[in-house]
């Protein structure tokens, strides 16, 4: 498949390398392309404008900080993003007083891509883990959950496969509705911080554990 990776962060990093080691036609998305020359020969992935990898993708994938996704992706182009498959793991913060706080508190940074670009079939995945986690789910000592929220079936589907091709097994995938339900992986994002705090460590998931059956 053509993916296309809209940021060139840690998460874009990860995630080209991986899915580009499976064999996938892999491009990152940058604004200033030219400045990225190095960082594209060490993943050994093109690195382009930010409306050439929308045009590339059959999936593009959101990867940039939370409080600018939308803009980011209006600048990619919403033409080239209609149809598509477009995976959104971006969770937007803001510093306040107290702390960081979610950008998105009432409906989630999903649910605006999606309105954004209503003929986009938005895939919220992969955001309830660090970027190691999410290239390396065998790093941890047993199998855990990944989601996902999205209003198309057919893109979770293809979502679904492209998850399996970064070591994710079928059996670790949950599919939690439609793309209201991106609320809840976002707003995970208080106890990771939490879970990380209490045990020196962002390389860690969770399990969710069924009852026993009757």
């Amino acid at each position: 498949m053509r993916i296309a990776l809209i940021g060139t962060g840690n998460v874009g990093r990860a995630l080209a390398k991986a899915w580009a080691a499976a064999g996938h036609d892999v491009v990152l998305g940058s604004r200033d392309p030219a400045a990225k020359e190095d960082l594209a020969k060490e993943l050994g992935v093109p690195v382009v404008g930010l409306a050439a990898a929308a045009e590339h993708g059959e999936a593009v994938v959101n990867v940039t900080p939370g409080t600018e996704s939308v803009a980011t992706l209006r600048t990619a182009g919403a033409t080239a993003l209609a149809g598509k498959l477009l995976i959104d793991i971006a969770v937007g913060f803001t510093e306040e007083p107290h702390g960081l706080a979610l950008s998105h508190p009432g409906v989630s940074l999903g649910e605006e891509i999606q309105e954004a670009f209503p003929e986009a079939r938005v895939v919220k995945t992969l955001s309830t883990m660090d970027s190691a986690v999410m290239t390396s789910p065998d790093s941890l000592e047993g199998p855990s959950t990944v989601f996902l929220s999205g209003n198309d079936a057919e893109a979770k589907t293809q979502t679904a496969t492209l998850l399996t091709d970064l070591g994710w097994p079928p059996s670790s995938h949950l599919d939690l509705g439609p793309i209201e339900t991106a609320r809840g992986q976002e707003h995970f994002a208080h106890l990771f911080m939490g879970i990380a705090v209490s045990t020196g460590t962002y390389g860690f998931n969770v399990r969710v554990v069924p009852p026993k059956a009757e």
